[in-house]
């Protein structure tokens, strides 16, 4: 008895007309890539690519937004949910204090 089953991402595969131009393709794998694991080499190949992580992204706007604020003009809320937010996505050691109209000068720097 033969066994049936579908396999979605090979149909997708098979079925992509990019996949006859992806660089490299029937050649073996480079030594670097076996150098490394398979998450170093995800990260390595998504920078490469131009990605950034969502965290990344939101620390850039935060150093943005913190430079522009305006002494008793700013709602430091905005910027403070957009922390809390960079906060849950970003490693552990990486998060940052929330800002209020004393500290923010001292926590852009924080922030490039």
């Amino acid at each position: 008895m033969e066994n049936k089953y579908n396999d979605l991402i090979g149909d997708i595969i098979k079925s992509s007309k990019s996949m006859n131009d992806i660089k490299g393709k029937g050649k073996p794998l480079p030594k670097e890539y076996l150098r490394k694991d398979t998450f170093q080499q995800f990260q390595k190949i998504a920078k490469e690519a131009g990605y950034l992580p969502e965290w990344l992204k939101l620390q850039k706007e935060i150093h943005h937004e913190l430079k522009l604020v305006q002494p008793g003009k700013q709602n430091m809320e905005k910027i403070n949910n957009k922390i809390r937010r960079y906060n849950k996505l970003c490693p552990s050691p990486l998060q940052k204090p929330l800002v209020n109209e004393d500290n923010y000068k001292d926590e852009s720097h924080r922030w490039k």
